[in-house]
This record gives structure tokens, C-alpha cells and sequence, in this order.
């Protein structure tokens, strides 16, 4: 398979460009793609360049060849709203979302989460995620880059998404997702922490007007049930 990369800017029609010093690293070093290789080059704009790694001394170039108006995206928008898990299965949840077609996703501090972010920690775990989600799409071959969202109370998210359609994973759920009508557009899909969702954000929900929704009689870990979930909704309605 031909190597793919994100390119950090705006890729010109043509031409030459200088590989970043960490695309360029992770190209030569640590692939050993040699000079002459081909690539599939993407800047997160939409679609995808081929090219040839140039390598000269120390520096590599992408001498770049024609753009292809490739989309992989689902035409359902999915976005994550998921509880601050702890450990790397938030890496793990953002690497999978992204290859499973999520549209966006959106960290919440739930009450029940036992990883608490804020401030400049919270700043870097973003970066890190987002880092996250290149890599996969680099992986995946998805050529735009789904956003991750700065994290936010669940309660504080629910307020300015009330409208929205809300389904909330939640054990108990009164109905499955095979019982649900199409969704007239974005899909948001809240998943709780390790602790799962309190009675007081359960009320919330139902409040708000959110559905509950029950992926079969098991209990599934945070981790697992925003993928199997995500997985239903692309066989659903998506592009499975």
C-alpha cells in the first residue's frame, strides 16, 4: 500500500513542496521510504494528491502529481459525546470513532468521571487527541479531519444541544436503535464513563428529551459502546 500522510496546510496545484520536519521524519526514518516513493498526500481540505518523496540530503520534498476529488465520509453525521474515560481508552475510542466515520467528538466531564481535565491539561490531552484522529485518518483514508471539540460539563454541552437528536447509551434503555425512525440530520451519541451516568444526569436527559438507548441485554464498557453503537447507525443509515 502507498504510504499516506497528512500535510499540515493548504497543498498547491503542482509543483514542490518541503515535507514538515515531522512528516519528513516519520517518512525516511522511520518508514525508510526510499527516494522516488510514491505517497498519497491530504490537508484535511477534502480529497487527496498523489506524489514522489524527494529526498535530498537531511530535507524531503513531495514533488506533488495530480489531485483526486476522493470524499470518505458518511453521509450520516455522527458526533461522539463521550465521558472522560481513563487510562489510553480515550486514544483508543478517538482512533476508532474516526475510522468507524464519526463526524466530531466531544469530550464531557461527567459526574461519575474519574479523569478530571481543565486548564492547560485539558489543552494537551485536545492536541493529543486531535494528533489521534490524523493518524487515523492517515490509516483510513479519510481525507477530512473530524474535529475534537473542547471539553465541557455534560450538563453545560446538554444546555446548548437540547434540539438536537440526542441519543444517550445508558443500561435500562427502553428501546434499541432497530426501533428508531431515520434522523432528519446530525446524530449526537452520549456515551457515559467507567461509573455510568448519574440518576441526576439521567433526569437531565429525559428532560432535555434526549432517547435512551439499550445496545442488548450486556453492559457494555465505555470504551465498547460508543464503537458498537457508531457501528449500528453506519449499517443503519450510514454507508455500511
Amino acid at each position: 500500500m502507498i504510504s499516506r500522510f497528512h500535510f499540515d496546510g493548504r497543498l498547491p496545484d503542482g509543483g514542490e513542496v518541503a515535507l514538515p520536519e515531522a512528516l519528513a521524519h516519520h517518512a525516511v526514518r522511520v518508514l525508510r521510504l526510499p527516494d522516488g516513493a510514491g505517497l498519497v498526500l491530504f490537508d484535511g481540505h477534502g480529497g487527496e494528491v498523489e506524489a514522489e518523496l524527494v529526498v535530498r540530503g537531511k530535507a524531503a520534498f513531495a514533488r506533488l502529481g495530480a489531485r483526486r476529488d476522493i470524499e470518505r465520509e458518511s453521509p450520516l453525521q455522527v458526533v461522539l459525546v463521550q465521558a472522560l474515560a481513563t487510562g489510553d481508552k480515550m486514544d483508543w475510542v478517538v482512533q476508532k470513532a474516526v475510522e468507524l466515520g464519526v463526524a466530531a467528538v466531544q469530550p464531557v466531564q461527567a459526574e461519575r468521571s474519574v479523569l478530571r481535565l481543565a486548564g492547560e491539561r485539558a489543552d494537551k490531552r485536545l492536541v493529543h487527541w486531535q494528533q489521534v484522529a490524523v493518524s487515523a485518518c492517515e490509516q483510513c483514508g479519510r481525507n477530512r479531519i473530524p474535529q475534537l471539540r473542547p471539553m465541557q460539563p455534560v450538563l453545560q454541552w446538554l444546555a446548548a444541544n437540547r434540539a438536537a437528536t440526542n441519543f444517550v447509551l445508558a443500561p435500562g434503555g427502553r428501546v434499541g436503535l432497530a426501533q428508531e425512525p431515520p434522523p432528519a440530520g446530525p446524530v449526537h451519541l452520549l456515551v457515559g464513563p467507567e461509573g455510568g451516568w448519574s440518576e441526576g444526569e439521567l433526569a437531565a436527559f429525559d428532560a432535555a428529551g434526549c432517547r435512551r438507548i439499550v445496545l442488548g441485554p450486556r453492559v457494555l464498557r465505555t470504551e465498547t459502546a460508543g464503537l458498537a453503537a457508531l457501528a449500528v447507525l453506519q449499517a443503519r443509515w450510514g454507508d455500511y
